[in-house]
């Protein structure tokens, strides 16, 4: 889709664009079901890398003390944790600028990968930067899909990283894309971009082919000791145009409610999932940011009348008879 296409839509009058998304996602989905997912941070901190919103990069001091990889064992443990609280998708995601082939690392988040998609829900993984090779590696060992946002515009990337570019994202998800293994891609608002930056960024993702499975939208968590820590909280108008924009333009991914909740009210949530998210990361914690936690979420789904998606759920989203 083109961005004078995008632009148009986001630019509609708020009740005609929402009311429009509304009917896009009735079309694809069932419109009660929430996909819940769990994010654990199996290594934390210490990163190389300069990402300017992330409190785990090492180049700041932000209080985030970096940690070993997580034992097999232990990872296992959340994640029947997380199965037993509804979730159906396991995320693990691991502080670090990519992995390689044949590092004992790698072959540990492997056996882990491999431990996890035995309790039978979807698994997605974080790791940064890979080939072709580790694509297929992990692809090989029961991982569902993997996470790599673009986080914004090409444009604007060098003002939020500059140890990697724009491009550099690009290769990794035509790596994951190549393995067969789903691509979870979106990004961030609220780190100094326009609107304009924002359906930009959406452009890019509407022209990935094959399109994302899944499509987390963050507001910037503006962490303490990170270059953007003065950043204000997203208009929430802004982030329902978006998520409506995303809906229409991407219908059937999974548009994932992210980063930034506990900013947001119960009331701006509803205007939320009406616009078109489906999906929400559930549990107290999202790598090191604060999250709503399991009760409240469960709270606010009765409310709404939402229900979790059920479990073994195919990941293609199929269109509702």
């Amino acid at each position: 889709m083109k961005l004078t296409d995008l632009q148009r839509i986001y630019d509609s009058p708020f009740f005609d664009l929402i009311g429009r998304a509304r009917a896009v996602y009735l079309e694809h989905w069932s419109g009660n079901e929430v996909q819940l997912c769990t994010l654990l941070s199996i290594k934390t901190g210490g990163c190389s890398e300069d990402c300017s919103y992330c409190a785990q990069s090492a180049r700041y001091d932000t209080g985030v003390q970096a940690t070993r990889l997580m034992p097999v064992h232990e990872v296992l443990a959340v994640a029947r944790r997380a199965r037993e609280n509804g979730s159906t998708r396991f995320c693990m995601g691991a502080a670090w600028k990519g992995v390689r082939e044949g590092d004992s690392r790698f072959e540990q988040v492997l056996d882990t990968v491999r431990e996890v998609s035995r309790l039978g829900m979807e698994v997605c993984v974080t790791l940064g930067q890979l080939s072709i090779n580790e694509a297929r590696l992990l692809k090989e060992a029961g991982v569902t899909a993997y996470n790599h946002n673009i986080d914004t515009s090409p444009e604007y990337y060098p003002e939020i990283v500059s140890t990697h570019t724009f491009q550099d994202r690009l290769d990794t998800i035509a790596a994951v894309q190549t393995s067969g293994m789903s691509v979870c891609c979106g990004g961030i608002i609220g780190m100094g971009e326009t609107e304009s930056d924002r359906l930009r960024m959406l452009e890019v993702l509407t022209n990935f082919d094959p399109a994302p499975e899944s499509v987390p939208i963050n507001c910037l968590m503006a962490m303490p000791g990170t270059p953007l820590e003065e950043q204000a909280p997203v208009d929430v108008f802004q982030l329902v145009r978006l998520i409506a924009a995303t809906r229409i333009a991407l219908p059937r991914a999974k548009v994932r409610l992210s980063a930034g909740r506990t900013r947001l009210t119960r009331e701006g949530q509803a205007l939320c999932f009406f616009a078109g998210a489906n999906s929400i990361f559930y549990g107290d914690k999202l790598l090191t940011a604060q999250n709503p936690g399991v009760s409240q979420d469960r709270k606010l789904m009765e409310d709404l009348d939402l229900h979790p998606q059920p479990p073994f759920q195919d990941c293609a989203a199929l269109p509702v008879a």
